[in-house]
């Protein structure tokens, strides 16, 4: 009796720590910029650091033009897919160790497609909000972004982001005003307006509909230059 107990108790945390991805795998990706971290924290820190926070919009814009990060003391904390709860999770590691004076956060839309289950708009505003609580405590200045356009996610297609990101772009907007909160408007320059692509990203900017490439990313950098100088 005592054996078979013993093995029911070893086949349990055989499937719990090694079956169960959830318990083995780094959700938030803390490792992704652990090391990174650590060697920006050995150098010399600017005056004016400025970490930006956020998903593959974020993590392709430092890859296509590092040298608008590097020239600006701008440090690019973005990791594709990711979604506001993730983020929230590693805004610590990846953002108040650093010491920045702001934070430039521009997150949602993964939120809204579902990458890491339903979150409601209610639900994304209070990551958002939480990530903004936390810079302030920490006396970091925390910069809200819109949300860029999108008409339709290619891997969810169910999803209507044309309907639902403006929606959380006015809250955002709401939140930020009412905290006086710097709010940022990438959505407005970014969106085509046409019948076939309301509220999505013309392909003159992105090839995906989702994703800019650098004639999107030299309008964003114009805009946030402009606020932060």
């Amino acid at each position: 009796m005592k054996k078979r107990f013993l093995s029911v108790v070893a086949l349990f945390f055989a499937a719990v720590l090694g079956g169960n991805s959830a318990f083995c795998q780094d959700w938030p990706n803390l490792e992704r910029y652990r090391e990174a971290n650590g060697v920006l924290l050995q150098q010399p820190a600017p005056k004016e650091r400025v970490v930006f926070m956020g998903n593959s919009i974020t993590d392709n814009w430092f890859k296509f033009h590092p040298e608008f990060f590097n020239e600006n003391n701008f440090v690019g904390r973005g990791i594709s897919g990711q979604t506001t709860p993730q983020m929230l999770v590693r805004f610590r590691q990846d953002v108040v160790a650093l010491s920045p004076k702001y934070v430039v956060i521009l997150a949602g839309t993964n939120d809204i497609a579902g990458n890491t289950g339903y979150s409601s708009l209610e639900m994304i505003m209070d990551n958002l909000k939480s990530m903004c609580d936390i810079a302030k405590a920490n006396k970091i200045k925390p910069v809200l972004c819109s949300v860029l356009p999108a008409y339709r996610y290619s891997w969810k297609k169910s999803v209507r982001p044309d309907e639902l990101i403006p929606q959380l772009n006015e809250l955002i907007k709401a939140y930020a005003k009412e905290n006086k909160i710097t709010y940022v408007d990438f959505f407005t320059p970014l969106v085509d307006n046409s019948p076939e692509n309301r509220n999505g990203l013309p392909k003159k900017y992105s090839p995906d509909g989702v994703h800019p490439n650098m004639d999107g990313y030299a309008i964003m950098e114009e805009i946030i230059l402009e606020v932060l100088k």
